[in-house]
């Protein structure tokens, strides 16, 4: 008991030495003005403020849509998509899980983009049908702005979920 009392104390110990000495890893010089951008452009997406929330989007935006088989669309195809979900849509409201620095897929180096996994909830104003809906999103930007990104989740089944249970 003794010796794993030891190796315990050891251990910790360089834990708070290798804190102490600054040791830690450093985050990208943009991820959290990023961070910020990507939390804003989310809260307004509830709010369902469309003007403030393109004023976020690059011109040169690529967008990945959650469509099975889509392809990446524009700025003016994006803020038609966030408007469609604005109109189906009432009491909308993200609560993320995690926010996650992104990294460069051929270094693994910190890039400044932002990741969030969490989940959406609101009403479906035909239906009055609540919902709760895991997702996950991406966030690259450029001049202070969202240059690419993507929404990651079953929109198939989402939208399903919301049709009349008595019918066939």
């Amino acid at each position: 008991m003794k010796k794993l009392q030891t190796i315990i104390t050891i251990l910790l110990f360089g834990a708070v030495v290798y804190l102490w000495t600054g040791n830690t890893p450093k985050q990208h010089d943009d991820y959290a003005t990023n961070l910020e951008i990507a939390k804003e452009f989310l809260t307004l997406h509830g709010a369902e403020d469309l003007a403030k929330q393109s004023e976020l989007l690059h011109d040169d935006l690529l967008w990945q849509p959650p469509m099975y088989g889509s392809n990446q669309y524009g700025k003016k195809e994006h803020i038609l998509a966030l408007k469609g979900y604005h109109d189906k849509f009432e009491s909308i409201l993200f609560t993320p899980d995690n926010w996650l620095p992104g990294v460069l897929a051929e270094t693994g180096e910190l890039d400044g983009s932002v990741r969030t996994y969490g989940k959406w909830t609101g009403i479906d104003t035909e239906t009055q049908k609540k919902f709760s809906l895991t997702s996950y999103h991406t966030f690259d930007f450029k001049d202070g702005k969202i240059l690419t990104g993507g929404d990651y989740f079953d929109i198939g089944g989402f939208l399903t979920s919301f049709e009349d249970e008595t019918a066939e």
